[in-house]
């Protein structure tokens, strides 16, 4: 579900994006316009198939690429998604011929061009279940991680379901669509724009804005992993909403609640009960009040005990995931697919056990204008500068042959000292957003706080102190030093002074 992004790459666009394009968030917001996901999901709530565009209209058949059990058969499918993008597919079904059968298709997870095996198993067990599935290699063109548009990939999977629902052998009055993580965003756009979805299957779905869901699920696996403290009440979950006001976010904001109450069709969620990813007990709930509001109450919530956020089978809570799907959930999908196409959709009903739920999500909202990515980027080269100033040009004298000033020792301290916890605990964040979420490793943790952590706090307190005797320094040094030792002390002081509010914004001065 979410956005993976390499520790250099996320330091390099931090530290080299132009201001303007930090200030514009140019990539997640400007692919769709607030208005798009939402109100345009709502405007075309009741698409019949005749208005579907022409460039989700599929294209003939041929063999498939996949190798299937003998029990199932494959045909290979193509068909135009949203700008005309040509996207493949596989459609399986029972290898035994029969009346005319309905069809699902799934629709995936976040990730940049994942093909359609990585939910072979959910579409093998499906067709076993009497079902034709069709899956599909998501696109990469338009879609990476900072761009991606639920709109886009909406489409897509509408493109998917015309497909599939002129296929012989399938039913087109009885063609739903699966949505799993990413997909539970993406799945109730598409049923919302078109009335030839028949029915809407979520797993591992959201109710909340993607960034609220991803700072909740890097928070939950710290605190699992021991972590507590202002790195995660206040590090983790700033430094999210920095990239997310620097457009390195996609779709940050994006609201699920309008297109939820613009789905009519019955709708399946299923959820395991050791979701690590999207929070399992929040989650249910917001998105029943949802469809309730639009007045659909043909909903179904399914919990399934062992079992992780795509609802396979976990032996450790959701750390691990194996092959097999939960126990009961492919004969849940099949059964339920069965009765709501033949006109049985049930009402409001929610069975399992409870879900684990350890920690409650927190609201994020986007950052003043003292907290923006583009003011963040001015302090970050602020500071640098100021610190490592005070070093160069002591080098720089030297190189020429001259005699360096005498050094101030905490001017010393201070910039050494300023430089590594600045690069130390944005080097650090980066590395535990990376490994955050159900796998989260910070490393040894003592009382709560990681030790690495532990080591940027003490530096930056020493580096506070040293700002003090910088500040000494410096008035002791405007009546007898020359004027480019006072102009390189004032630097210095200048950015341990600067230095202080950063450092308690981002939690290092704090316990």
């Amino acid at each position: 579900m979410r956005p993976i992004l390499p520790a250099t790459a996320l330091a390099l666009c931090l530290l080299t994006a132009p201001a303007a394009a930090v200030t514009a968030a140019a990539v997640p917001a400007a692919a769709v316009p607030a208005a798009a996901v939402p109100g345009g999901a709502e405007s075309m709530a009741a698409m019949p198939a005749a208005a579907v565009p022409a460039a989700v209209a599929p294209t003939p058949a041929g063999p498939s690429d996949l190798a299937v059990p003998s029990d199932l058969r494959a045909v290979g499918v193509s068909f135009r998604g949203s700008g005309g993008l040509t996207l493949h597919g596989t459609v399986l079904s029972p290898a035994t011929a029969g009346p005319a059968r309905p069809g699902i298709v799934l629709v995936h997870g976040a990730g940049t061009g994942t093909p359609r095996t990585k939910l072979m198993g959910e579409a093998v067990e499906f067709a076993r279940r009497g079902l034709a599935v069709l899956i599909y290699d998501k696109r990469s063109e338009g879609y990476s991680l900072f761009r991606r548009s639920y709109s886009q990939l909406a489409d897509d999977a509408l493109g998917a379901v015309a497909a599939l629902r002129s296929q012989p052998g399938v039913d087109p009055a009885k063609v739903g669509i699966w949505g799993l993580s990413e997909g539970g965003w993406v799945a109730p756009i598409a049923a919302s724009r078109s009335a030839d979805i028949a029915f809407v299957v979520l797993v591992g779905a959201n109710a909340l804005q993607p960034l609220r869901q991803q700072t909740w699920a890097v928070a939950a696996g710290l605190r699992k992993a021991g972590v507590s403290g202002s790195l995660v009440d206040r590090a983790e979950l700033n430094l999210y909403r920095t990239i997310a006001d620097g457009g390195m976010f996609p779709e940050p904001y994006h609201d699920p609640e309008p297109t939820l109450a613009a789905v009519r069709q019955p709708v399946l969620g299923v959820w395991g009960t050791h979701d690590l990813l999207t929070p399992p007990r929040e989650t249910p709930p917001l998105l029943a009040a949802a469809l309730e509001k639009g007045g659909n109450r043909h909903y179904t919530f399914r919990f399934f005990p062992d079992a992780d956020h795509a609802a396979h089978r976990t032996p450790d809570g959701g750390v691990t995931r194996l092959p097999e799907l939960a126990p009961g959930y492919a004969d849940l999908v099949g059964s339920w697919v069965a009765d709501v196409t033949a006109g049985r959709a049930p009402v409001a009903r929610v069975s399992g056990p409870a879900p684990v739920q350890e920690s409650p999500t927190v609201p994020v909202d986007p950052p003043s204008w003292w907290e923006s990515a583009a003011l963040q980027l001015a302090v970050l080269v602020v500071l640098v500068a100021a610190f490592a100033a005070y070093p160069v040009v002591a080098l720089v004298r030297r190189l020429r042959g001259r005699r360096p000033a005498p050094a101030a020792g905490a001017a010393r301290l201070l910039s050494a000292g300023g430089l590594v916890a600045v690069f130390g605990s944005f080097s650090y964040l980066v590395y535990l957003m990376m490994t955050g979420g159900k796998l989260a490793a910070p490393g040894p943790v003592v009382a709560g706080r990681p030790l690495i952590w532990l080591a940027l706090q003490a530096l930056a307190v020493v580096s506070v102190v040293a700002t003090a005797g910088t500040a000494l320094a410096w008035r002791r040094a405007r009546g007898s030093a020359p004027r480019g030792e006072r102009v390189r002390l004032g630097l210095l002081l200048a950015g341990g002074t600067v230095f202080v509010p950063w450092a308690l914004y981002w939690g290092l001065l704090l316990p």
